[in-house]
């Protein structure tokens, strides 16, 4: 949620964050905010002026009455005083709900460093590794390929359960777990607590976490329950420190996580009827830090590092792409997606995505750290993909597919898959 003394102390600054994410409109919303919140500081004044009041006559009261006289005026002030306390409190709250409404429709501060753009199409390539292979043959696509290998059925699925779903067999199923191995190992070496969350959640908590949008066009709601399949396990990993305050010496919190993620995928891409690419349901390993302020900007350097890693393992070409401010989620900072490059489509695609939300989260959710002297603030929070491992099948079926169709295993893998190819 965003912070309401940034537009106390520089709505100048916020106005101009908007402006630069091309969503002047809500620049009415700053000025709305800054009268709102002279209103909630005149109620709160004139409750706390109500109930100092209601104090000093019980004092005289007591006084009159311990000198015998009479307090009847005093009584009826006392009599009225609560009625008059409970319509200022009353609308006073009304005044928090109707801010706290208003300050959810405003996005994140950017950091300085986003290029400005107005869509994906004004993306920023920072860097890239690795040199694509040409093709000597004709590649077939991975969907075909696992189908053909008998490595996985996309009829089936759709059968009975619809588009964007799938089943994966033999060797490419345990493939898929030896990716989610060789993730959660490389980040339980690097000092990561690995976690297994939950896989649904209920609203409250989740409002914390996404962009409320993301209730209609991502989550899948569980019908008449207060729970929501998740869309991935970051969000249960942060949300786990709801409403708690850490104290700074336990900090940075270091988690990774494997969990199943559902996602509608409702836009203008749909999902792949006979492919993992895009689907409703996949597997993730996460990575989250929770962290202070002051050191965010450290971890996401540290997240980045750790997905490069990972794919430079793999041996699978990418490059990395920043994200323009008009692009930008509404929760995050700042964001950097790694794309792999897709041998069949001679074409990056994304496979991962590092944000920092800084205190955004925090605040939404309530995580707080304190210092030894007891002073409190709210947390920053990052996350990011370490392997998204349909995304990663997809990469490895087309950039080490060969001539007579079988598949080569990257050798980081082999410890954990037992073969060298498909």
């Amino acid at each position: 949620m965003f912070d309401i003394n940034l537009i106390r102390e520089d709505p100048k600054l916020v106005k101009e964050n908007l402006k630069k994410k091309f969503q002047q409109d809500k620049t009415a919303i700053v000025d709305a905010l800054i009268e709102k919140d002279k209103k909630w500081k005149e109620l709160k004044q004139k409750s706390d002026e109500l109930r100092a009041e209601r104090n000093k006559i019980s004092l005289a009261i007591n006084e009159l009455k311990k000198q015998g006289k009479n307090a009847a005026k005093e009584i009826k002030k006392a009599s009225e005083l609560p009625e008059e306390i409970r319509k200022t409190d009353e609308e006073l709250q009304q005044e928090e709900q109707q801010i706290k409404t208003m300050l959810l429709e405003l996005p994140n501060i950017m950091h300085p460093s986003v290029p400005i753009g107005k869509d994906e199409s004004e993306n920023k390539v920072i860097k890239t590794w690795g040199k694509p292979k040409k093709n000597l043959f004709e590649l077939k696509s991975h969907g075909e390929l696992i189908e053909e290998r008998d490595q996985g059925d996309f009829g089936s699925s759709t059968k009975i359960a619809g588009a964007g779903f799938y089943y994966l067999k033999d060797k490419i199923a345990w493939l898929n777990q030896a990716l989610i191995r060789y993730a959660v190992d490389y980040l339980r070496k690097k000092g990561y607590t690995y976690v297994e969350p939950p896989l649904m959640m209920r609203k409250a908590p989740y409002e914390g976490v996404v962009d409320l949008a993301d209730f209609q066009n991502v989550m899948y709601k569980i019908e008449n329950e207060d729970l929501y399949l998740i869309a991935t396990s970051e969000h249960p990993l942060i949300s786990q420190y709801m409403n708690m305050t850490i104290p700074e010496d336990k900090l940075p919190i270091k988690l990774t996580g494997y969990s199943m993620c559902f996602r509608k995928e409702i836009g203008s891409h749909g999902v792949d009827t006979r492919g993992l690419f895009r689907t409703h349901q996949f597997n993730k390993v996460e990575q989250v830090i929770i962290c202070k302020p002051e050191d965010s900007w450290k971890y996401f350097d540290e997240l980045l590092s750790n997905t490069e890693e990972l794919f430079k393992g793999l041996e699978i070409p990418y490059h990395l792409l920043e994200i323009c401010s008009g692009d930008l989620g509404k929760i995050k900072a700042k964001q950097i997606d790694l794309e792999i490059w897709m041998a069949k489509q001679q074409q990056y695609r994304e496979a991962t995505s590092l944000s920092n939300c800084t205190d955004y989260q925090a605040r939404r959710l309530g995580i707080k750290i304190i210092d030894k002297n007891g002073n409190k603030r709210y947390a920053h929070t990052l996350n990011d993909t370490a392997i998204a491992t349909s995304r990663a099948l997809v990469g490895i079926i087309e950039n080490f597919q060969q001539k007579d169709r079988t598949i080569l295993i990257p050798k980081a893998l082999h410890k954990y898959t037992g073969f060298k190819k498909i």
